[in-house]
């Protein structure tokens, strides 16, 4: 009579208590050493089971969970397209314009590509050749090209692990092999190719190297801590010594190569490329075109940034001489607000951000009042006032002081804003508005960028060469 057990917590919570019950008991007796292994593997088992009640998603549920259809692959093309647009428009010459074409080219005929890309990756010796030889054996399709990537987690080799890992958004699919439980390097890797968004099985290679209750823990780690399709292999089984007695009393013996145990693997990526290939595509091509579109928009930021570079400098001198000139605090703050809204509308022009002058002055004020919050007026003042201690500072000195301040905070204000707008997508609308958590954010982080004593040194000598007599230069910055 077989008896279906309904009541997998019951069990579960049975087999962990033997185990707590045996090591308990442990000093009594170093003969119940096997009952302790026995007791062990049900122990696993059962957690096994509790872990298969609320078990990660399968390749095929991750994949479901991918909203993506041939719509969304034109959608992502065509706004990677877009931005190599706007390049060709701003930089007609660039270098890089050819080759992003061709990849944009590329990408529409990766829409209807009919053979699947699977990658097997890992650290060295863990099977990935061994693994691929079996594969093409088992599968039995011509549609699916097997790559094997460069061993990660060597400390010299051609490639980097960060190389290897890029290499892998080329393909549809990726089998990760390891031999045991994780080490850090290799849950990291996978963490990345997870934030990559492709479908991955783990392959928990070499299992008949271990006892069968340390197979099933190092089984239940995986799952535990990955949350993720993990497979069980034995690629190259150890060869097993096979004896026979014969009926003279002779006993011959060899050794016996027992078949492969794949057959999980083979079972769950028959399934994926059955149901799911034409979707492996897609996901992969809106991928790449994400990751086209971020390079292209790399070369535009650059290009951008090559032409706002002197438009910073240009107002930060402006504001320089203004404060410098003006013995009033409270007149130098409005000057240089008027100064920066002039040069908040340039670099929108060069970001295709369209600033009026009214919403220019907004932002200079909106960036004014984030400073004082965030203490910048008054730690800027405190930096330059320390470059110039060391010397005899007379009250042209002081103006000094307010001259290159000014011109500093432009400066942050400036490159706070390149930062802003690269971070926003191309050719946006002109009248939105900014938010105001991720320019406070960015002021910080460019403010904190701009500390450097090297760099503040450089700054203050180029701002007393020019708001000062030559004569003057050397009484002020040794």
């Amino acid at each position: 009579m077989v008896v279906k057990l309904q009541r997998p917590i019951l069990v579960g919570g049975l087999g962990l208590s033997f185990f707590l019950w045996m090591l308990e008991s442990w000093h009594h007796s170093i003969v119940r050493l096997g009952e302790f292994s026995l007791l062990t593997t049900l122990a696993v088992g059962g957690g096994l089971w509790l872990l298969q009640q609320n078990r990660p998603k399968s390749s095929l549920e991750q994949l479901d969970s991918m909203i993506v259809d041939r719509a969304t692959v034109e959608n992502a093309i065509a706004k990677a397209e877009a931005v190599i647009n706007q390049l060709a428009q701003e930089a007609e010459n660039h270098t890089a314009l050819e080759t992003l074409r061709e990849q944009v080219a590329q990408l529409m005929l990766e829409l209807d590509r009919q053979e699947i890309k699977l990658a097997v990756t890992g650290g060295k010796s863990v099977g990935k050749s061994s693994l691929i030889q079996v594969l093409a054996e088992t599968l039995h399709t011509k549609s699916v090209h097997l790559q094997e990537t460069a061993p990660l987690f060597r400390e010299a080799g051609d490639k980097s692990d960060a190389a290897v890992l890029a290499e892998l958004t080329n393909s549809d699919f990726v089998l990760f092999i390891t031999n045991g439980d994780l080490t850090d390097s290799e849950f990291q890797s996978l963490q990345q190719i997870k934030a990559a968004n492709q479908p991955t099985i783990l392959v928990f290679n070499k299992q008949d190297q271990y006892l069968a209750d340390e197979r099933a823990s190092v089984l239940l780690s995986l799952k535990q801590r990955l949350q993720a399709n993990v497979v069980a292999t034995a690629v190259s089984p150890i060869p097993i010594k096979v004896r026979k007695h014969e009926a003279d009393g002779s006993v011959q013996e060899w050794m016996e190569q027992p078949v492969p145990d794949i057959q999980q693997l083979t079972q769950q990526l028959s399934e994926v490329l059955a149901q799911q290939g034409q979707r492996l595509v897609w996901v992969t091509t809106v991928r790449k075109a994400r990751l086209l579109k971020a390079e292209a928009k790399n070369w535009l930021n650059e290009t951008r940034c090559d032409r706002a570079t002197p438009v910073i400098e240009q107002y930060q001198w402006i504001a320089a001489a203004a404060a410098f000139a003006n013995p009033v605090p409270a007149l130098d703050i409005l000057a240089t607000a008027a100064i920066n809204a002039q040069m908040i509308m340039d670099l929108g022009n060069i970001y295709q951000q369209k600033f009026s002058l009214e919403q220019a002055q907004a932002v200079a004020g909106t960036m004014g009042s984030l400073m004082l919050k965030l203490g910048l007026v008054e730690l800027s003042t405190k930096a330059v006032g320390t470059v110039l201690k060391s010397n005899a500072v007379t009250f042209v000195a002081g103006g000094v002081v307010q001259g290159v301040s000014a011109a500093y905070l432009t400066r942050v204000a400036g490159l706070s804003l390149i930062e802003y707008f690269q971070q926003q997508e191309i050719a946006i609308d002109s009248g939105n508005e900014l938010n105001l958590d991720k320019l406070r954010q960015t002021l910080q982080k460019v403010f904190q960028q701009n500390q450097q004593m090297a760099f503040l040194q450089g700054f203050v000598k180029q701002g007393v060469k020019r708001l000062l007599p030559e004569a003057q230069q050397t009484e002020v910055v040794a």
